[in-house]
Formats: structure tokens, sequence, C-alpha cells
């Protein structure tokens, strides 16, 4: 329980902050490395968080975040637009104002956005939009994804997907007949206990020969089943996915953590397991430069 910055009311966070002090990287990234999933949370006093949100979480503000990524080595990043600041994009906004070129951003948008509203977010540099299919955060359905992908076609966009292992199955053929590309957050939350050789992972293995699929390498606490750190019961899934489709695989620390369900996260060493994992240098210039620079067109 914390006291709420607008008012001296305290306010319930059911979120626990992200850690204060991180293993430092063990080696340096490539120029231009990119941490494709992250969250910027209020500050609640300037960035209101929304009435109906799923969730509260304490503020993570913009300026940590940079904190964050100086000490990781990272250059650029995608903003992944949060639930519990619903479809006001405000936060997001202007922390692309003050990225300075350095961040995309992946949003919430209403059902009926228009193509006046999407062009000027492509120019202040959105990419994307989310929709949640995980249970106790879900914000939209098929039907509202389907409506929008029309427009959003015409500004090169993808839809991105966060599911779990539930609603996994029953998505993966709609997304294969999507004209947009789709990304999968979080490896799609298949449980580690399942393992590789799961028929639900072996459905995101199956993604490599469907040209406009990517997949995301984070979340790997979210898939343990231990919830213990480092996490290494979903060091084979990440393993699988780096073996079957490095061009299309985007890293993410998802700082700073919400609705973390076993211990909190430690974003050094989520980063060291990937580089760990991923010994080749051409192998992680691909993942962390160049894909999304590909996906979400940053500038040179």
């Amino acid at each position: 329980m914390m006291r709420d910055s607008v008012s001296s009311d305290f306010v319930m966070y059911d979120c626990a902050p992200p850690l204060s002090e991180i293993t430092p990287p063990g080696q340096a990234l490539p120029a231009k490395a990119c941490d494709t999933h992250f969250h910027v949370f209020g500050p609640a006093a300037i960035f209101p968080y929304a009435a109906d949100r799923p969730y509260t979480p304490p503020d993570a503000p913009f300026e940590q975040l940079l904190a964050l990524h100086r000490k990781l080595g990272f250059e650029r990043g995608v903003i992944v637009h949060p639930g519990c600041h619903g479809t006001d994009l405000s936060v997001t906004l202007d922390a692309l104002r003050r990225g300075a070129g350095r961040y995309r951003a992946v949003v919430l948008l209403d059902a009926d956005t228009d193509e006046a509203r999407i062009a000027e977010l492509d120019r202040l540099g959105v990419r994307g939009v989310r929709f949640n299919f995980v249970s106790h955060l879900a914000n939209a359905g098929w039907e509202e994804l389907s409506a929008i992908v029309p427009r959003i076609a015409p500004f090169g966009w993808h839809v991105c997907i966060h599911s779990d292992q539930a609603s996994l199955g029953g998505l993966l053929p709609k997304l294969r007949t999507l004209p947009v590309p789709f990304v999968l957050d979080h490896m799609g939350r298949v449980a580690a206990a399942a393992g590789p050789s799961s028929e639900e992972f072996q459905a995101v293995l199956a993604l490599r020969d469907h040209p406009r699929a990517w997949v995301k390498i984070s979340g790997i606490d979210r898939t343990s089943s231990s919830g213990v750190r480092p996490f290494s019961d979903g060091e084979p899934l990440v393993a699988a996915l780096l073996e079957a489709m490095s061009e299309r695989l985007l890293w993410g620390t998802d700082w700073p953590h919400p609705n973390v369900r076993g211990e909190m996260p430690d974003d050094g060493e989520l980063l060291n397991t990937f580089l760990r994992l991923c010994p080749d240098p051409l192998v992680r210039q691909r993942i962390l430069v160049d894909n999304p620079h590909q996906l979400y067109r940053f500038a040179d």
C-alpha cells in the first residue's frame, strides 16, 4: 500500500515494483540493439491510470526506463502501451517524443479509430496494435481485431498478440489468415513444463514457415512453471526458437514486469541468459538489431 501521488489517499497496488538493483550485462550489446517489449507507467500524477484498469502498478516512468536501458546497453526500444492506461495514449506518446527517434510503440486502440488517427500515430512512431487474449487482461475480441486490420494495413503496421496456452490454439489458425504481420508476445506463453515438444509449442515453432509471423523471446518468467529465478525451465523454449526461426525473432525485457506471479525478474540476468543461449554474434545482431529495424521501421 502506497500513498497516491495525486491525493492524500492510500492506493492499493496489486503489482510489485521492478528490482532496484540488477545484474550488469556480461557482454556489450551490438550498436543499435533494441529492447522490443517494455512498458511505461505514469507517473499517475501526470498520466492517470484508467478507471477500469485491469491492474494498478506503482509508477515506472520514462526516466526510470532510460536508466535501465543505459545500464543494459540498449540504444533503441519499443514501448508496449499498457492496459492500466487504457486507450489513452498520452503516456506512450510523451515517451516517444522524449525518446527523440530512439523508440517506437505498439498501442491499444478503440475499435472505431479511423485512418486519419492511425496516420497521425504512424508519424509519431507507432507501428502496431496490441490485443490481449489472456483472460484477466482481455481488451478486445477477434471481431475488433478483424475490423481494424484493413485500416492499419496501408501503414505497414502489425498486430501484437498477448496470448496464453489456453487461447493460443484457437488464435494461430486465424492469425495465419491475416494480410498483415503478427507478433506473438512472450513465446506464446506456453508453459515451460509442457516443453518444446508439446503440441502447443510445436504450433509456435511451425510459424517459421509463415512469412508474416514473428515471435518475441520475452517473458521467460511468464512461461516458467517454477517461477524461480533465473527461470531456467524456460530455456529449452528459447533454444528451440533460436534454432528454428532466428530471422523472425525479437527480444524484450518486459520491464517493469507487471502482474508477476513468481519472483521478480532481474533484467540483467534475463539479458545474460539470452546472450548465453545465443553465442553467435551474427544471430545476436539479427535478433537485437536487424529484425526490429525491419519490423518497427527505425531510421538510420
